[in-house]
């Protein structure tokens, strides 16, 4: 029996869950309904006449009373059951009113279901049971006001439990619906707390700081990470608000935030900057915050979450520092020099001296004391370049060791402050333990407004002169005149054709012409100087005074360089023993490249059937003073791989005979200024026979240059030198042309008679 009744219980709506407000429009809806139904059971009974009096009056006496009892009892139930009693009246004095009419029941049967709204027992249970008492004790005392059938007023008490009955079975159905309704209730509630619970866990364990703030400010709820991130304690006092956080905005904008994110409707993303109040250091945060609103469209809470980008920030102002600052030296980038110049031109009332600036032989600091000791140099150039400008004006630096200087003021102002930067790169830079000391060469130009293309110019007029000041020996500063633009451009010419011709076939484009080095002692050619010409697109022929400049400037002469010694060894090779040697001419940037003996040992070594000593590298005396390696230990190297040397130029040189018994040369080639002239000049004839002695005992061969007479070469062969080379026997020809000369064989006869080469001109033997 206990079980029984436990189970119909728990089977049962347990009634009363309804939430204030849900229960307050429900109960509010009914007591009006209540009201209604009495005005109208008041028309209707006035409708009825005298007979219907003393009921109206009993059932408006008996519904005012509950009506009066909904709105003034305190509790909610005793409220829902006089609304229950006023309902089972009213009806009841409806059936009383229709003479006990049956259609006037079915008022029971609507009162029900919405007494059903209150789901609770106690209005519900107080209606069926006054409805029960009203058949039995109305259908009792006054059965024809109660039924209007005779069985019915014969047995009231039966009719009273059948209506009763029926009542009930009408109410068990909204019993049923009530009770369903609890438990599709009951499991949304439990899916509501799980969600709820993971939104929590969520919110509480989420690594972003989040907070839930009230319309005014306080704070509702925090999560773990954001009392860890602004140092709060775990509980967070009654009334906590923004303003007791340990933060302080730094502009107004920050200030204003919450009152901004309390007006605005739609999601929020901001970012400002505070100051920490317990450390005092600047943040950046990046707040997004959303609004929850009610039904009514009334702010109930702003859920934020919070991003410290402080990191973010500062790598970002990084960045844009790195953009605008040379990483190096921390000057202005070219970018940015660009930029700042093209507004100071627009700007500028005053005219704008552009100062262009260049450090000579840098590649010497490099190449001889490494890159980091070069690092070094440009950073303490840098510094001292700073503190000799004026202030205000922009220095950057554009890359390598090129530096430019932009300041407005008077005509002048860039000499004067070009002559300041001379004189104080006059004394060493501090670098590392040391000092070092530098020289520049400085390009000044003055502008007088423009826009973007203007500053362009004035760049490059102010780099044009700088050229011009290094051309000119370097160590000096060189006023922009229109007149240097024609060099430049030339070079810039100069240097397009060579890199289009090396990009090309350079065995076509950059051909060898050979001129031939020939015996005093037997006529016949011995060997050939190895000379590189450009065929231009429009098929000239273009010397080496047309580029080798730009190639040396640019660093061309270097692939150059090993195009002509590739190429004169195939020709070597073509000739096979027609031809003993050739000659390859060796530039100073090309003997300091660190790969220039690998790269000709790399061409040896895949010609193992070749002699190394048929390859002959030609060295300048320029070339050995301007070096910035050890030339004999480069050129030691280059004689282990079984090459010769020749020094070219000898006699030029303030140091000949210094290099003439320190380099481990093989050949010494007499400057052309020794040679001319020489059967009339007897102290040049000294010369010559002292040189010739001191070869000989150092056991080196020579080789005298620019022959052009026959007087010449009679002196020189009487006076012992072995080989010669000038016009007297040719031009340099190109390839095809120096065969035919190696299969006519002797250039000159021993008796001295000589005839001219019937297609080239040149001189051939008799």
């Amino acid at each position: 029996m206990v079980t029984w009744m436990t189970t119909l219980r728990d089977r049962l709506p347990s009634g009363g869950g309804l939430r204030d407000e849900d229960w307050a429009g429900r109960h509010r809806l009914l007591t009006v309904l209540l009201a209604v139904l009495m005005v109208i059971l008041t028309v209707f009974g006035a409708l009825q006449g005298d007979p219907a009096v003393p009921a109206l009056l009993l059932t408006d006496g008996l519904v005012l009373p509950a009506l009066a009892a909904a709105v003034r009892l305190p509790s909610r139930r005793m409220r829902s059951v006089s609304v229950a009693l006023g309902f089972t009246v009213a009806c009841g004095g409806f059936v009383s009113l229709s003479g006990g009419l049956t259609e006037a029941h079915f008022t029971f049967f609507i009162a029900v279901g919405a007494l059903a709204l209150y789901r609770d027992w106690a209005p519900f249970g107080a209606f069926l049971v006054a409805t029960t008492l009203h058949h039995g004790v109305f259908g009792t005392l006054v059965s024809d006001h109660t039924y209007d059938h005779d069985s019915a007023v014969a047995h009231p008490l039966i009719w009273a439990a059948l209506h009763g009955g029926a009542v009930l079975l009408a109410a068990g159905f909204q019993v049923v619906s009530w009770s369903l309704a609890e438990s599709e209730e009951k499991r949304a509630q439990e899916n509501l707390q799980e969600s709820q619970a993971q939104l929590s866990v969520a919110f509480d364990e989420t690594p972003v700081p989040m907070a839930m703030i009230a319309p005014d400010g306080v704070l509702l709820r925090t999560n773990a990470a954001y009392r860890e991130w602004l140092r709060l304690p775990n509980e967070l006092p009654a009334g906590f608000a923004l303003t007791d956080l340990p933060l302080r905005a730094v502009d107004d904008s920050a200030a204003q935030l919450f009152q901004g994110l309390v007006e605005e409707t739609e999601p929020v993303t901001v970012t400002h900057r505070y100051q920490r109040t317990d450390d005092g250091s600047m943040i950046w945060v990046q707040i997004h915050s959303t609004g929850l609103y009610d039904r009514q469209g009334r702010l109930q809470l702003i859920f934020v979450h919070c991003l410290d980008v402080t990191a973010v920030r500062d790598h970002e102002a990084e960045l844009r520092r790195q953009v605008r600052h040379d990483s190096l030296t921390g000057l202005l980038s070219r970018k940015a020099f660009e930029n700042d110049l093209t507004a100071l031109l627009a700007g500028s009332a005053e005219p704008v001296s552009v100062i262009y600036l260049d450090v000579d032989r840098f590649k010497s600091v490099n190449d001889g004391s490494g890159h980091h000791t070069g690092d070094d140099v440009l950073r303490s150039l840098a510094v001292r370049l700073s503190r000799v400008v004026p202030p205000g004006a922009l220095v950057a630096r554009l890359g390598g060791d090129e530096f430019v200087v932009a300041l407005p003021g008077p005509a002048g102002t860039g000499l004067r402050v070009a002559d300041g930067i001379l004189d104080a790169l006059a004394e060493p830079l501090p670098v590392g333990d040391g000092e070092l000391p530098i020289s520049v060469s400085l390009g000044v130009t003055t502008a007088f407004g423009g826009g973007a293309a203007a500053a362009d110019e004035v760049v490059l007029a102010a780099d044009t002169a700088m050229y011009a000041a290094k051309r000119a020996g370097g160590n000096r500063v060189q006023v922009y005149t229109d007149d240097l633009r024609v060099p430049v451009q030339e070079r810039i010419a100069a240097e397009t054709r060579l890199r289009q011709a090396l990009a090309a076939d350079p065995r076509r484009t950059l051909p060898l012409w050979f001129q031939p080095v020939v015996s005093t002692v037997t006529g016949r050619i011995i060997g050939a100087e190895a000379l590189v010409r450009m065929l231009t697109p429009e098929g000239d022929i273009l010397g080496p005074g047309h580029f080798i400049g730009a190639a040396e400037e640019t660093g061309l002469i270097v692939p150059l360089g090993e195009h002509v010694l590739r190429s004169a060894i195939d020709h070597l090779l073509h000739w096979s023993d027609r031809l003993g040697y050739v000659s390859v001419n060796v530039s100073p940037r090309q003997l300091a490249e660190p790969d220039f003996v690998p790269m000709v040992a790399g061409i040896l070594s895949a010609l193992p059937h070749f002699d190394p000593a048929r390859l002959v590298l030609e060295i300048t005396e320029t070339a050995l003073l301007s070096s910035t390696v050890d030339v004999s230990e480069r050129l030691a190297a280059l004689k282990q791989l079984g090459v010769r040397i020749a020094l070219d130029d000898f006699g030029t040189g303030y140091s000949s005979l210094t290099w003439l018994k320190s380099l481990p040369a093989d050949i010494v080639k007499l400057d052309r200024s020794f040679v001319a002239g020489l059967a009339e000049d007897q102290r040049k004839s000294s010369i010559i026979s002292a040189v010739l002695w001191l070869a000989r005992s150092l056991g080196m061969s020579t080789i005298a240059e620019g022959v052009e007479e026959f007087a010449d070469w009679s002196a020189l062969q009487a006076a012992g030198c072995p080989a010669v080379q000038g016009f007297f026997f040719s031009k340099p020809l190109p390839g095809a042309e120096f065969d035919e000369m190696l299969r006519a064989g002797k250039m000159i006869a021993p008796n001295g008679a000589v005839h001219l080469h019937e297609t080239t001109g040149s001189v051939l033997a008799g």
